[in-house]
């Protein structure tokens, strides 16, 4: 029989019912306790799932010696000294995208990480969908690669969710640390980790939150204030690595698009494969080339299967049968890509890595 993982929930925001509902649902996990600096949100959440303590102080919590794991749901700057203080109160640790706000910070969670001999999962949801590990199953095979070029984007034309996501302080940037690293992971994930090379990137932050436009909807954060933005509208980079690859990228909370866009493409010297906006492999056969597109349940990311599978992944790392496929390394990298695009706009110019 598999040890019960007793959970602490640590953010009871909107991405939070995600890991609820995961939690809620696996033989293994017990919700232990939950913390939010709103007590009245953090105890509807406790009512909904049957969590027996609810705190407003994070340290009350980590206090607890029946607390296994957390996740981490907190606004991105708190990320880092969450993730110190629960490793050291000795607790496995799943922190949701991105892991900070600073590369500094990342290597002193990763320190900690090392000093401690705790599991700490970054919450790259992306790796573990299902349409990603069969790609991943297609590329460790030898089908698709070497990977030499992707790129991908996610725009949206109108979509910035207010509230601390547009306050810098709190959230470290606008688009490209909020959905942008989604997609420039799955692609560097995908394309093996490869060593960054150089950077060009640029921001702009031109249109603000359009909290003017009338007849459209968009998704707005529970502290949403229409007079509170100082995150870019829009972001874009190419990324070059050591091995000769290139990823092209550009992300948007808001942009004069016409229609939202979300893909993610990589190209390979054996064939192509398009994740979003939906699943296809190019390949050739017989001089012939062929869009093969495989019959899945999903053929796009599902945002609810997604994290069923990355919190069901934790609970397994925790009781030591997994190992996890986003560790606290590739969080730091991906913080050193993330500042380098933010570092090569504000310097306009290319920068190199050594």
């Amino acid at each position: 029989m598999s040890k019960q993982i007793r959970i602490g929930l640590i953010g009871a925001g909107s991405i939070s019912e995600m890991h609820l509902r995961a939690y809620h649902e696996h033989p293994d996990a017990k919700l232990q306790a939950i913390c939010d600096l709103n007590e009245t949100r953090a105890n509807a959440k406790a009512e909904k799932y049957d969590i027996p303590h609810v705190y407003n102080n994070v340290h009350d919590l980590l206090a607890r010696d029946d607390i296994d794991a957390v996740s981490i749901c907190t606004w991105n700057h708190s990320h880092a000294e969450i993730s110190i203080a629960a490793l050291q109160a000795g607790k496995h640790v799943l922190v949701e995208k991105p892991l900070c706000t600073s590369v500094e910070d990342a290597l002193a969670i990763q320190q900690a990480v090392a000093d401690t001999g705790r599991q700490l999962q970054v919450g790259f949801v992306r790796r573990y969908a299902s349409n990603t590990r069969i790609v991943r199953s297609f590329i460790d095979s030898d089908d698709i690669g070497p990977i030499y070029y992707a790129k991908a984007s996610c725009i949206r034309k109108l979509g910035n969710p207010g509230g601390w996501f547009s306050d810098k302080q709190r959230s470290g940037g606008g688009p490209l640390i909020d959905v942008g690293v989604h997609v420039i992971d799955l692609c560097w994930y995908l394309m093996g980790r490869p060593k960054v090379a150089s950077i060009s990137g640029n921001t702009y932050a031109r249109l603000g939150n359009r909290s003017n436009i009338q007849n459209l909807s968009f998704y707005k954060a529970a502290d949403y204030r229409a007079d509170q933005n100082d995150v870019e509208d829009m972001a874009n980079a190419l990324i070059r690595f050591e091995n000769g690859a290139s990823l092209l990228v550009d992300v948007s909370f808001t942009l004069h698009a016409k229609e939202d866009e979300l893909t993610v493409k990589l190209y390979g010297e054996r064939g192509g494969v398009e994740l979003e906006p939906e699943l296809t492999f190019i390949t050739e056969k017989h001089n012939t080339i062929l869009n093969v597109t495989p019959q899945i349940d999903n053929l796009s990311f599902n945002f609810q299967k997604g994290f069923q599978d990355e919190i069901h992944h934790f609970i397994g790392v925790c009781q030591g049968e997994k190992h996890t496929l986003s560790p606290v390394e590739d969080g730091v990298e991906m913080m050193k890509i993330l500042c380098g695009i933010y570092e090569s706009s504000h310097l306009g110019r290319e920068i190199h890595f050594n």
